[in-house]
C-alpha cells in the first residue's frame, strides 16, 4: 500500500500493475482487461486482490506472487474466482508458447481452436496456477470474451479498443462498511 489515506477519506490510489493487494480491509481495487484472465482473490480478514493474468503474467508467478502477499499481510486461506477470459476454441496458440506454458501448468492447458490449431486454454491454465498457489477457486464468469453472446470486449476477435473491469471489495473487519 501506498502512503495512508487523508483525514476524513476512505480511499487512496494503490498504483498499477497485473497484481494489486489491499492490505486493508475496505479498500476498492480493479483491473482492466480484454481477453486477458481477471482474478479476484480474497480472505476471510477482508484482504483482497485483483489479478490481471495473461499467459506470460502466469508464467512469471502473478498469482502466486499476489497469494503470497495477502498471506504475508495476514491471510489465513485465500479463494480465487476467475472472470471472462479468452477460451481455447478462440486462442489458436503458438506451439513453443504452448509447451513453455504447458510446462509450468501441465499437459491440462493444451487445448484446440475452433478449427484444430492448438490453443491455450487460459481458465485452465489459471484453475492450475490457483491450485499451484494453494488457493481455492470458486466460481466465477465462465464466459469466453471472444465467442460470448454477451458482448465482452475482445482485442483478439474484433481488435475491441475497450476493456472489462475487475471490482474487488471487502467489507470491513467487523461489519459492513
Amino acid at each position: 500500500m501506498v502512503g495512508t489515506p487523508p483525514p476524513g477519506t476512505t480511499t487512496w490510489w494503490l498504483g498499477t500493475g497485473d497484481g494489486l493487494v489491499a492490505d486493508v480491509p475496505g479498500v476498492d481495487l480493479a483491473v482492466l482487461t480484454a481477453d486477458c484472465a481477471p482474478i479476484a482473490l480474497a480472505s476471510p480478514e477482508g484482504l483482497a486482490a485483483a489479478v490481471h493474468a495473461g499467459w506470460r503474467g502466469l508464467l512469471l508467478g502473478v498469482v502466486a506472487a499476489a497469494a503470497a502477499a495477502l498471506r504475508s499481510r495476514g491471510a489465513t486461506e485465500v479463494v480465487g474466482a476467475l472472470g471472462p477470459c479468452i477460451h481455447a476454441e478462440c486462442y489458436e496458440f503458438g506451439p513453443a508458447d504452448l509447451d513453455a506454458v504447458a510446462a509450468a501448468f501441465g499437459d491440462g492447458v493444451r487445448g484446440r481452436a475452433a478449427g484444430g490449431a492448438p490453443a491455450l486454454d487460459l481458465p485452465a491454465a489459471v484453475a492450475a496456477a490457483l491450485a499451484g498457489a494453494g488457493v481455492d477457486q470458486v466460481p466465477g464468469a465462465d464466459a469466453c470474451t471472444s465467442c460470448s453472446p454477451v458482448p465482452y470486449f475482445s482485442h483478439r476477435a474484433r481488435a475491441d479498443e475497450g476493456r472489462l473491469a475487475l471490482l474487488v471489495w471487502s467489507e470491513r473487519a467487523g461489519g459492513p462498511r
